[in-house]
């Protein structure tokens, strides 16, 4: 039953792009960014001590788990935060939470009845 749950909000694939995503500190600073505020990759790239490639790579990698969206304006790409992706991962994190509070529970309860 939970691996159903898991899998109709995101593939394996989906998961494993958006945890890679968020598991480097930039990426997420970029997201925490863009969500406040839709930004070039230009302006981006302003705020880290890296190349613009770079910035672009990171950039690339948030679109590539949806967790941004870019736009083009003109020659500039416009990046703003995707929240639904963040939402959703956000419940599958709170749903293996929820196996894992279930578990901890069967374990409480067999320890209690030990006890007795």
């Amino acid at each position: 039953m939970y691996n159903h749950v898991v899998v109709s909000q995101f593939t394996d694939d989906e998961i494993d792009r958006i945890f890679h995503a968020l598991a480097d500190a930039t990426r997420r600073d970029i997201v925490t960014r863009v969500l406040r505020q839709e930004e070039s990759i230009s302006q981006l790239a302003r705020r880290y001590d890296m190349s613009f490639a770079a910035v672009q790579k990171h950039v690339a990698v948030l679109a590539g788990a949806a967790l941004v969206v870019k736009q083009r304006n003109g020659r500039e790409q416009l990046v703003h935060g995707n929240p639904e992706v963040l939402r959703k991962a956000a419940r599958l994190l709170d749903e293996y939470e929820r196996v894992w509070r279930r578990r901890a529970d069967a374990i409480a309860d067999i320890l209690s009845e030990e006890d007795t």
